[in-house]
């Protein structure tokens, strides 16, 4: 790497980060990804940290509920509109400074790219009969899952006959 980061390297971090934004919408994370990533946006100044405080929470309302009948398309336009966000802070950095943000955030990424659970979108119905069982949502066996899972609008379960469970969201077992 030279004076400054290549091109594709500040674009596939950008991406990363407007991804991770979206995934920690709704989750423990929330709290300090949202002042994180406002704080690397607004470096230092106050009114712009604000407003980027702002475009953060305008973004955990389009996605707690989704306000669009489509949740993954509001998901991507989400995470393209943070990558664009930090992609835009990257490229107008000098070398010197860019170097710092991006190390910032990869910072901010750390602990959501080390714990990321699974993921349940918009999942269909299920129907289990004669015994059997159906989940619409993430089942996860003792300790199998990495980090916090995370489920939206699960589809619904149904049970039919002696012996058979269903359940929509989320089973840790």
């Amino acid at each position: 790497m030279g004076a400054s980061m290549l091109f594709e390297e500040l674009t596939a971090l950008a991406a990363e980060g407007g991804r991770a934004v979206v995934r920690a919408v709704g989750t423990a994370f929330w709290p300090v990804t949202q002042r994180r990533a406002g704080e690397l946006v607004g470096r230092g100044d106050a009114e712009r940290v604000r407003a980027e405080l702002v475009r953060l929470d305008r973004t955990a309302q389009a996605l707690v509920p989704p306000l669009s009948g489509d949740a993954s398309a509001e998901r991507a336009r989400q995470e393209g509109l943070w990558a664009g966000r930090f992609e835009a802070l990257l490229d107008r950095l000098e070398a010197t400074e860019q170097s710092g943000a991006a190390a910032e955030l990869r910072a901010l990424l750390e602990p959501l790219t080390a714990s990321v659970g699974d993921t349940a979108i918009d999942t269909g119905n299920a129907t289990a009969r004669d015994g059997g069982s159906a989940i619409t949502g993430i089942r996860n066996a003792s300790g199998s899952h990495p980090g916090p899972s995370k489920v939206a609008h699960t589809g619904d379960a149904e049970a039919a006959g002696p012996g058979s469970t269903a359940i929509t969201g989320i089973v840790n077992e």
